[in-house]
C-alpha cells in the first residue's frame, strides 16, 4: 500500500506534536541566537566604538552565514535528507554562538556571527520541509505555522537576556546562555525521523514502509482508507527555473527578498533606534521585550486563518497591515504610540512569516522542496544583509522615523510579489 497516502491519512497525534516540539525547540533557538545580535548591539557598539555603518555591518554578517548556508542546506537536505541537515546545522549554530562569548575582538566577533548564521540559514527552511512532508493535507499550513510560531519564543528569549544579562553582566554573557541550549537542541534531534516522501524519492521504500508503520502504530482504533496520491518523482535543479515552477521561484524569492530588508532592517535596529530618540538603553530594551510579546498572538492568528482563508490571502493581507504600522510606528509621538504601533507591527509581520513558512514548502515538488525553499531563503538573505547595513548607513540623513517608513515600504513591496506569486496551496497535495 502506498506509504504517503497512509501517511496522509492519520489524524493528528502524538508523533505529530512530538516532532513539532523537536523541531520547534531547536527554532526557538535558533531565533534567540539572530535575536541576540539585536539586543547586544547596543552594547557591542559601545565597547568597540563602532559607528552606524560599522553596527549595520554587524548586523549582517549573520544573515550573509544565513545566506550561504539556505542556499546549501536545502540542496544537501534533497540529496542527503532532512534529517541530517537539520540536526548538524542547528549544532553549528550553537558552536558558533558559544564562541562568540568568548573571543578576543571585534574581528572574531564577525567571523563566529558568521558561523552561527551558517548554521540557522541551513536548518530553517529544512525544517520547515520536514515538518510540511509528515503533516496530514487539512492541517499541514496550521503546523509549519505553529512551528513558526516558536520563532516568537526565541526571540523573547533574547529579549528577556538583552534586558536581565546585558547592562549588569554584558555582552558575552548574553551570548553563553544563548549558546547551550542549542547544543542540547542538537543532541535531540538525533530521534529525528527521516521524511517517508525524501526516502521515496530515494526509491527507498522499505524504509519508507517500515517509518510510516510505526506511525501507524501509534494510532489506537481504526484509520481512515488511504486516498492513493502521485508519489515523488526525480526532477533537476534547473526545473525550478522552467515552466511551471519559474513563476513560482522568482516571484517568491523576490518576496523572502523584501520580506527580509523590511523585517530585519527594522527589528534587528529597533532597540538602537529606540536608543537614538532618547528613550535610553534599559528603557528600549524594556519597549522592545513588551512589543516582542505581540509576535504570538500573531503567529497563532496567522496559524488560524491559513486554514481558513488560504495561505496566500493571510500573506498578502498581514504584510500590507505590516507596512502601515511601520509607517505608523516610523510617525509614533510618545511611549504609548512606540508600544502601540510597534506591538501591531510585530503581529501581523511575525504572522506573515508564519505564512511564507507555510506557503513556501508546498510550492515545490519533493525531489527539489528542499532546494525551492533554500533558493527562496537564500535570496531573502541577501535583502536581510543588506538592510541593517543600509539602515545604518541611511540612518544620518533620514533618522530613526524615515528608515522605519523605508522598511514599511519594503514589506508592502512584499505583499505585491507573494500576490504575483498567483497560486493557492491550501488542500492540495504536496506533489500537485
Amino acid at each position: 500500500m502506498d506509504p504517503i497516502a497512509r501517511l496522509e491519512r492519520l489524524p493528528l497525534g502524538r508523533p505529530h506534536f512530538r516532532l513539532l516540539w523537536l523541531l520547534g525547540l531547536g527554532w526557538a533557538l535558533d531565533a534567540m541566537d539572530v535575536g541576540l545580535i539585536s539586543f547586544t548591539l547596543p552594547a557591542l557598539a559601545r565597547e568597540f566604538g563602532l559607528g552606524p555603518k560599522e553596527a549595520g555591518l554587524l548586523g549582517s554578517v549573520g544573515l550573509l552565514g544565513m545566506l550561504l548556508g539556505a542556499a546549501f542546506g536545502g540542496r544537501l537536505a534533497d540529496r542527503f535528507g532532512r534529517r541530517a541537515v537539520v540536526g548538524y546545522s542547528l549544532f553549528l549554530a550553537g558552536v558558533g554562538s558559544f564562541l562568540t562569548a568568548l573571543v578576543p575582538g571585534l574581528s572574531w566577533v564577525f567571523l563566529f556571527r558568521f558561523l552561527t548564521g551558517l548554521g540557522l540559514g541551513a536548518e530553517l527552511p529544512v525544517a520547515a520541509s520536514l515538518m510540511g512532508e509528515f503533516s496530514p493535507k487539512a492541517h499541514r499550513g496550521r503546523m509549519v505555522v505553529l512551528l513558526e510560531a516558536f520563532w516568537a519564543l526565541g526571540w523573547l528569549m533574547a529579549a528577556l537576556l538583552g534586558y536581565l544579562l546585558v547592562p549588569s553582566l554584558g555582552w558575552r554573557a548574553a551570548f553563553l546562555a544563548g549558546a547551550l541550549p542549542a547544543l542540547y537542541a542538537a543532541y535531540l534531534r538525533l530521534s529525528l525521523p527521516e521524511s517517508p516522501r525524501w526516502l521515496l524519492a530515494q526509491d527507498r521504500k522499505e524504509e519508507a514502509e517500515a517509518l510510516v508503520a510505526a506511525w501507524e502504530r501509534a494510532f489506537s482504533g481504526p484509520l481512515p482508507e488511504p486516498v492513493p496520491s502521485p508519489l515523488p518523482r526525480p526532477l533537476p535543479y534547473v526545473a525550478l527555473f522552467r515552466p511551471p515552477l519559474l513563476r513560482r521561484t522568482l516571484f517568491l524569492a523576490l518576496a523572502w527578498f523584501a520580506l527580509n530588508a523590511g523585517y530585519y532592517g527594522a527589528f534587528i535596529w529597533l532597540p538602537s533606534l529606540l536608543v537614538a530618540q532618547g528613550y535610553g538603553l534599559v528603557r528600549s530594551l524594556e519597549y522592545v521585550l513588551l512589543i516582542t510579546l505581540a509576535q504570538i498572538p500573531g503567529y497563532l492568528t496567522a496559524a488560524f486563518l491559513v486554514e481558513r482563508w488560504g495561505r496566500r490571502p493571510v500573506l498578502v493581507g498581514f504584510l500590507t497591515l505590516s507596512a502601515l504600522f511601520a509607517y505608523l510606528l516610523s510617525r509614533a509621538e510618545g511611549p504609548s504610540q512606540v508600544l502601540l504601533f510597534g506591538s501591531l507591527l510585530s503581529f501581523f509581520n511575525l504572522g506573515a512569516w508564519g505564512a511564507i513558512y507555510a506557503y513556501t514548502p508546498e510550492l515545490f515538488p519533493t525531489s527539489l522542496r528542499g532546494s525551492g525553499a533554500g533558493f527562496a531563503a537564500a535570496v531573502g538573505r541577501v535583502g536581510g544583509i543588506l538592510a541593517p547595513y543600509a539602515t545604518g548607513a541611511l540612518l544620518p540623513a533620514l533618522g530613526p522615523g524615515g528608515v522605519l517608513a523605508l522598511h514599511g515600504g519594503l514589506l508592502l513591496l512584499a505583499g505585491f510579489m507573494a500576490y504575483g506569486v498567483g497560486l493557492e496551496t491550501r488542500g492540495r497535495g504536496l506533489e500537485g
